[in-house]
């Protein structure tokens, strides 16, 4: 068992475990943003329409955060982007959890979700900064197994502390914050050392203008299409079909389970694997999974479904990751992540608004539609993954260089 988690944790270095429960304790104590609309409609007498528009004011300030956080992190360094977005998220959740008037929860609900976006940019560069290239897939790996089990964890202590109370459940989750800012002011150096990088040229655009990096978010953004249909569009399908809610969280939990039970053995199987292969098929079982829904009309076959789906999401999550790392010059990194990050948020506003006029217009052929669309991926993956391979090369060798001056 010890030879098992050494080989996990793969001799990375004290930083990134510093970083990691960063993230893990964020990802525990995120429990505002789940239970917003919720607080809105039951504590501050909102209607429906009113709740959705404040918390739309979370997602406009998460794009402008992502975006901002991304420059940010390239001009001010990793460590002093974490702490302004952590003390300012700090703040902002204390102003909600005093706040009773719709206007002000709205500007703090802002504030909170450009605040809460600024640290991903920050956090995904000094991972890549203290990460040798051949350990990255097995840090991202557990970046990924740490969200979703933070995940779980913040869905169950949500429901309970929202019972007990809002105020608090909004207080608790600055308190979590509080906790990640004061570990990363502690114990995480700057890892933007280089001179060179901090003062070479480019922005926003140098990222737009590059393709390579634009098709591999491209598809990026088709895989999170695909996935996110399982939170926005397959309660639909499962409703329609007079499947309760119950079974609808059983569908979660099983994902939610195999990620976390699971997560950890992904290294074992790709590793030294070609990771366009690897991503070409992993949306291939994703869109397997999907397209299974075609033919689901009980709650076993969206369970068998989740399951295949999950597997291709947990196949892509360290490769996806890895390669956004690697096409990322050393002095745009920020930047780069910033772009990348967009995809979600992306997909979030797309998946429901494409999904539920497939599902209506189509039926059950739109899951046929959702398998197609993951085959057409996987084979794009399969055509972009040489020259991919080639910049990443490149890359490699530019950074090499910044580190000989340095």
């Amino acid at each position: 068992m010890r030879a098992w988690l050494r080989d996990t944790a793969g001799g990375l270095s004290a930083t990134y475990w510093y970083l990691w429960s960063g993230l893990l304790i964020n990802k525990v104590g995120g429990f505002a943003v789940l239970f917003l609309s919720l607080y809105l409609t039951s504590q501050r007498g909102a209607g429906a329409a009113q709740a959705g528009l404040v918390v739309g004011t979370y997602g406009i300030g998460g794009l402008i955060g992502t975006l901002a956080g991304g420059v940010l992190t390239d001009r001010w360094g990793r460590r002093r982007t974490l702490l302004t977005s952590h003390f300012t998220t700090v703040a902002a959740l204390v102003a909600l959890a005093l706040s009773t008037g719709l206007g002000p929860i709205a500007v703090f609900c802002a504030l909170l979700g450009v605040a809460q976006s600024m640290a991903g940019p920050a956090f995904v560069a000094a991972i890549i900064d203290v990460t040798p290239a051949g350990k990255r897939s097995r840090a991202f790996n557990l970046q990924f197994w740490a969200l979703n089990l933070g995940l779980a964890g913040a869905s169950l202590l949500a429901g309970l502390l929202a019972r007990w109370s809002y105020l608090g459940l909004f207080l608790i989750d600055a308190a979590c914050t509080l906790v990640t800012g004061v570990l990363i002011a502690w114990k995480v150096p700057e890892t933007l050392r280089s001179p060179v990088a901090r003062h070479a040229r480019g922005g926003l655009g140098t990222v737009l203008r590059d393709r390579i990096f634009l098709v591999f978010t491209g598809l990026t953004l088709v895989q999170a299409l695909i996935y996110t249909q399982s939170n926005t569009i397959v309660p639909l399908a499962m409703h329609a079909d007079g499947l309760s809610p119950a079974a609808y969280g059983s569908v979660v939990a099983l994902g939610g389970a195999l990620i976390v039970l699971g997560q950890l053995f992904v290294p074992k199987l790709i590793d030294g694997r070609p990771k366009h292969r690897v991503l070409a098929l992993a949306l291939l079982v994703d869109g397997l999974g999907f397209g299974l829904l075609a033919f689901a009309d009980h709650v076993a076959w969206y369970l068998l479904a989740a399951a295949v789906w999950t597997v291709g999401s947990m196949l892509a999550a360290p490769p996806n990751a890895e390669i956004n790392s690697e096409l990322a010059p050393l002095a745009l990194r920020g930047r780069y992540q910033a772009v990348f990050f967009l995809t979600f948020p992306a997909a979030s506003f797309l998946a429901p608004a494409l999904g539920g006029a497939g599902l209506e217009y189509l039926g059950d052929a739109h899951w046929l539609v959702v398998g197609a669309l993951g085959a057409i991926a996987a084979a794009l993956h399969l055509v972009a993954g040489p020259p991919r391979e080639r910049r990443v090369a490149a890359v490699r060798h530019e950074t090499a260089a910044v580190a000989d001056v340095r």
